[in-house]
């Protein structure tokens, strides 16, 4: 698996030296965050009071409702995983129809949870987004077939570079409707195509949404550099081609 704070480190200095730059120390009081500070991700842990970090709560009860905000009468919840969660959020956000795209964390039994605690793979959560959208310009159905052409549905095991339970795909239904259209979507997907094995993409129900640290959200249109080198680098796109073809995301 590719360390991702790794690889944005490494983007930035290779972004220094294209520029002829030198790395600057730590910012400190007042100055204005050095390239490697905007880039490499700080541990959540690390900079909590003790009364601020998270801690394990008791497990979500399979199907329980998630206590999340409700969208505007006319605008509707989609919750979907599909490995990295920059990535499925850059997939989203340019829909006609979508009205925001949140990465954060879903699934699991700790509340609260960091980035650092979800990628240790201990809190049984996904990576995961939260896409408020307008159903009457973009269908939920049409939601699900970006998702499938922006993931590998047959690895079971992870997504592309990124192995481990929290970065399976999933789809997350907040209501009969959307279990009822996710089935049938992942239904049609398996006797329509040829893919090399089995679809292991899981349909749960939608439980607690925690969002992520503000410095994953829209991460890949603030850190273009270090995005493009992990996306790269994960082999995301070329596997996406592979599977999809003329369809993949391009």
């Amino acid at each position: 698996m590719i360390n991702r704070p790794a690889t944005a480190a490494i983007a930035a200095a290779l972004a220094l030296l294209a520029t002829g730059a030198t790395a600057r120390p730590a910012a400190g009081p007042g100055d204005t965050p050095s390239v490697k500070d905007s880039l490499t991700r700080p541990s959540s842990l690390a900079t909590a009071s003790p009364s601020d970090r998270p801690t394990a709560g008791p497990a979500t009860q399979p199907g329980a409702v998630a206590p999340e905000p409700a969208p505007a009468p006319d605008r509707a919840l989609a919750t979907v995983a599909g490995g990295c969660f920059w990535c499925v959020e850059e997939a989203f956000e340019p829909l006609d129809g979508v009205d925001s795209v949140t990465s954060g964390y879903t699934g699991g039994h700790v509340k609260n949870p960091s980035y650092d605690a979800v990628s240790d793979g201990g809190t049984g959560h996904f990576e995961a987004v939260q896409i408020v959208f307008d159903p009457s310009r973009i269908s939920y159905e049409k939601l699900l077939d970006v998702l499938w052409h922006n993931v590998d549905p047959t690895d079971g095991a992870g997504q592309f570079c990124d192995k481990g339970p929290q970065y399976r795909s999933a789809i997350f239904v907040h209501n009969e409707g959307q279990r009822r259209a996710a089935e049938a979507s992942r239904q049609t997907l398996e006797r329509s195509t040829t893919l090399p094995g089995k679809i292991t993409t899981e349909i749960l129900p939608a439980t607690t949404f925690y969002p992520a640290e503000e410095d994953h959200q829209d991460y890949a249109a603030k850190n273009p550099i270090s995005y493009r080198f992990y996306r790269t680098s994960c082999g995301r796109d070329h596997r996406l081609h592979e599977l999809w073809g003329e369809h993949a995301p391009h």
